[in-house]
């Protein structure tokens, strides 16, 4: 009998579990990454846009609790409008994100604080670039009421071996790119 009522407990706190946690699938068409590139000695910077290729978020108990995102690095765009065509071109050679062996890049939420006012996060994920994963933490905000979150990262480049033009590879110190690339994410869901 304590095994039959056992077995009885355990089921329903899965059921309720699996209730309360559910996966939601980003709008892809809504959702967006904004990314800064700048030199490190100057005042010249480029920006643009990514697109999302999939992405999920987990939701339990109406708060985000991780999720996963592809980003489609083709749909890289420079929307500074300087030197767009070539940019872009350059951007998706070899010398950066090498887009023909690496079309899409990764980020896995791994855990999320949230502070007091329930907006605003404290976010630990992995981000895979070229192959390659690292953690990185960074800072959001959610809007649960318009299925809204953006969230702010700066990440060092090198660490995904994205090496053109950063220093102790270029020797002039006006063509030095800084090793920091910002990024601006905001996901819209269902």
């Amino acid at each position: 009998m304590r095994k039959i009522i056992f077995t009885c407990i355990v089921a329903l706190s899965f059921i309720t579990a699996t209730k309360a946690q559910k996966e939601v699938t980003i709008n892809i068409q809504k959702s967006l990454v904004n990314w800064k590139g700048s030199m490190l000695f100057g005042f010249g910077e480029h920006y643009g846009t990514t697109k999302f290729k999939k992405g999920k978020i987990i939701l339990e108990n109406d708060k985000i609790t991780g999720g996963t995102f592809v980003i489609d690095m083709n749909s890289i765009v420079n929307t500074d409008g300087k030197y767009n065509e070539s940019l872009v071109d350059h951007l998706k050679n070899q010398d950066f994100f090498h887009v023909e062996k690496y079309p899409t890049t990764s980020l896995t939420i791994t855990e999320i604080e949230y502070q007091p006012n329930q907006k605003d996060l404290a976010i630990k994920s992995d981000l895979t670039i070229k192959g390659i994963t690292h953690p990185v933490n960074y800072y959001g905000e959610i809007d649960m009421d318009k299925k809204m979150m953006k969230a702010r990262l700066v990440i060092d480049r090198t660490q995904w071996n994205i090496n053109y033009g950063s220093r102790g590879i270029t020797n002039v110190r006006d063509l030095i790119i800084s090793e920091a690339i910002k990024f601006e994410v905001v996901l819209h869901w269902k």
